[in-house]
């Protein structure tokens, strides 16, 4: 009897010692589940709980960090992020540094992060160099996603990519090719900054088009950076004239290059003799399509980037999408999305393709 009752006192004990053990761990899981972040880490059997739990709606503020502010580029995706946060009811701030600065952005997005937003939005200055910082922001359960100009994919949660990156480089030769004519000619790129890691990418592109049979005829002459900067900007496409007299083409893939390289041949008289594409706004380039300065160039439209990068970045600090390829959510008025993984790029959702403006259409457009 006495070995009876022992046995049966150790078997109690087995059980009141599972069952507090296993009260233990559902407690500590518990929390884990409200953590919008933490959902990355759970199996995709489970991510559609996430969507049907209100508690886990993040209640601060969002944040939208262009390269730069006072660039209409960046001005116009503002709007977009700003009427998707309107849809969405919650509040995107919108900050960023006077320049277009790696160091500036860091130390912007360092101060960011101590306050805890929501989501973190960024165009990046640098690709490599803002990854701990992303790192930083992923590790205190802030998705951050980029757009525009990506962070390297170590140090952000996805990415919002405005077009294939082949096309939109490949479109920019193609213009240049037709604005030169058959005969084709000398071209020159006047780039953002020479750190921009969208810039650098397009730039490689194009350089890979003009070893194609049918681009024979254009010689690069020279790549030239201004920095983001109006002034700078317009001054280096000044001196590309002077040291190429023969010059037909500049080539910008920035808004800021584009407009003040247009300026350049308009106040210099060059009209019909250097023309500039790349890409642009509607509303800065106008002038300069109607007077032949640039009379086509390209660009996705960056107000439909910001409201896909609000929306992207809800939807991860809601839980709604846990950062993994074939997942979908819904984008507003521009419809359903589909994560996908790219070998180069990373987790990344794509825009749409590039559209080219010109004295055809540019009226119909006005952002």
């Amino acid at each position: 009897m006495k070995h009876r009752s022992l046995l049966l006192a150790l078997t109690t004990l087995l059980l009141v010692g599972l069952l507090v053990s296993a009260c233990g761990s559902a407690a500590t899981k518990a929390p884990a589940a409200t953590e919008a972040p933490a959902a990355t880490e759970a199996p995709a059997t489970e991510a559609p709980a996430a969507t049907e739990a209100p508690a886990t709606a993040c209640e601060g503020d969002y944040v939208l960090v262009p390269k730069n502010l006072g660039n209409p580029y960046f001005d116009t995706a503002n709007n977009g992020a700003q009427e998707a946060a309107k849809e969405l009811g919650i509040t995107v701030l919108y900050q960023g540094s006077a320049t277009a600065d790696a160091t500036e952005q860091i130390t912007l997005l360092n101060s960011l992060i101590a306050q805890q937003p929501c989501g973190l939005a960024i165009s990046a200055n640098d690709a490599d160099a803002l990854v701990p910082t992303g790192q930083a922001a992923m590790d205190a359960n802030i998705p951050v996603v980029t757009w525009d100009s990506a962070i390297a994919p170590d140090g952000r949660t996805i990415h919002i990519n405005q077009a294939i990156l082949h096309d939109i480089g490949a479109i920019q030769i193609q213009m240049a090719s037709e604005l030169a004519g058959p005969d084709g000619g000398q071209i020159a790129i006047l780039s953002a900054t020479s750190t921009a890691p969208n810039q650098n990418a397009w730039i490689e592109v194009m350089k890979e088009e003009l070893e194609k049979p049918e681009y024979a005829n254009l010689e690069l002459v020279e790549v030239v950076y201004g920095d983001d900067d109006d002034t700078k900007s317009y001054n280096e496409a000044q001196a590309l004239f002077t040291k190429y007299p023969d010059l037909k083409v500049i080539i910008a893939p920035t808004t800021v290059g584009i407009a003040a390289s247009a300026r350049a041949v308009t106040d210099a008289e060059l009209i019909g003799k250097v023309f500039v594409t790349g890409l642009g706004t509607p509303n800065q380039m106008r002038e300069y399509v109607k007077n032949g300065a640039a009379p086509q160039f390209a660009l996705w439209n960056p107000s439909d980037l910001g409201y896909l990068a609000v929306y992207a970045m809800h939807a991860l600090a809601n839980g709604e999408i846990t950062a993994e390829a074939g997942q979908t959510f819904e984008a507003g008025k521009l419809g359903e999305y589909t994560i996908e993984d790219d070998p180069d790029l990373g987790l990344n959702v794509l825009l749409g393709l590039p559209f080219v403006y010109n004295a055809e259409n540019i009226d119909d457009f006005n952002w």
